[in-house]
């Protein structure tokens, strides 16, 4: 296990101004730059390939989120460069620890207006272009007075393609986010990229069929579902990992679409401060355990990590949208739904 990650809300906080800072100036000064850009992938295929990033906090300076920062973008680049992905997943709010452990009304300060120059946004647009990849970056948002878990998705331009919220909103000990995040108002989306249709949902979205069905309606090619998920601090025996994993191989056999499920790994300590001393006040340790399913929801990578690995690590796999979407037409589980009969799935207690 890679060492224990720290982080007390206030100096999370600061830390994040100061990232805020230094990126902002950054982004101005590199405005009128021109960067050199990666040859593209060939167009004469259909396939092309997926990564899957796993990272951890473990080595990092406790109270910084700067070396998250640094983690996320080269893994960008390994993914691109060395492992040739055209499509990269990072994990669920990836720019630090997962601060929703408790109700810390500070950290309401780390949402940013996505439309808003936003920093992270901003430099993976660079990047998008740079290496010629699809990039969706899930980012704490502020428009207004709301707050949203969301999804930007970036084309392999740099171009922004929209913006998806979270619909799906867990409440449980260690996962507070109905304090942090409004309940999105998106709907589920797919998106037309470089690659194919990508269809994006959020971490607790992925325990709910409805949500893969509606992305395989709309033409998805791929799912991708970035995710925080860990132990329960209320019982550190439950292990979720393996039924976590399952639910999400049941969406990719049942709606013949690949899956991608990229999580964080390690454990992640939120501290207390009162009257100058400070005390462990709860922990999580993030399973990882990160995958890629074909079509059929058959496993084809999964993440490991231990000390001895890199705090980085990328998956991969080809997909190849036209031979999948002959399949799914030949065993005609579309051609044979009955939408007419699903009435039921728009109650609550099941009465029409």
């Amino acid at each position: 296990m890679f060492p224990a990650y720290s982080y007390s809300p206030e100096q999370l906080l600061a830390s994040f101004q100061s990232l805020r800072a230094k990126e902002e100036e950054a982004n101005t000064n590199e405005t009128n730059i021109s960067l050199r850009v990666s040859p593209s992938a060939s167009s004469s295929s259909s396939s092309f390939v997926v990564a899957c990033i796993q990272l951890t906090a473990g080595g990092l300076e406790n109270n910084n989120v700067e070396g998250f920062w640094e983690r996320a973008q080269e893994a960008v680049r390994i993914a691109a460069q060395d492992k040739g992905a055209n499509l990269i997943l990072l994990p669920e709010l990836f720019l630090g620890p997962y601060f929703c452990q408790s109700q810390e009304a500070c950290l309401q300060g780390l949402a940013l207006e996505a439309e808003d120059n936003h920093f992270v946004v901003e430099r993976m647009k660079v990047l998008a272009k740079q290496y010629q990849v699809v990039l969706p970056i899930s980012i704490f948002e502020r428009k207004r007075n709301a707050l949203y878990n969301s999804v930007v998705m970036i084309d392999a331009d740099g171009t922004v393609l929209g913006t998806y919220r979270k619909s799906h909103i867990p409440d449980g000990t260690g996962y507070q986010e109905k304090f942090y995040f409004t309940p999105g108002d998106t709907g589920f989306k797919v998106w037309k990229t470089r690659v194919g249709m990508v269809g994006v949902a959020i971490c607790w979205d992925q325990w709910f069929p409805e949500a893969a069905r509606a992305m395989a309606l709309q033409g998805a090619d791929v799912l991708l579902y970035p995710t925080a998920i860990g132990t329960e601090p209320q019982d550190p025996t439950i292990d979720s990992s393996a039924h976590w994993q399952r639910v999400m191989q049941g969406h990719a056999a049942a709606n013949m679409v690949p899956v991608v499920a990229s999580n964080r790994y390690g454990t992640e300590i939120l501290l207390h401060n009162k009257d100058g001393t400070t005390t462990e006040k709860q922990r999580i340790t993030f399973y990882g355990k990160s995958f890629i399913t074909d079509e059929t929801g058959a496993k084809v990578a999964e993440a490991v990590m231990d000390d001895k690995d890199s705090p980085i690590c990328v998956l991969t796999s080809t997909i190849d949208p036209e031979a999948n979407r002959a399949s799914r037409l030949a065993w005609g589980l579309f051609r044979d739904r009955r939408p007419e009969l699903y009435g039921i799935l728009q109650t609550k207690d099941g009465v029409v």
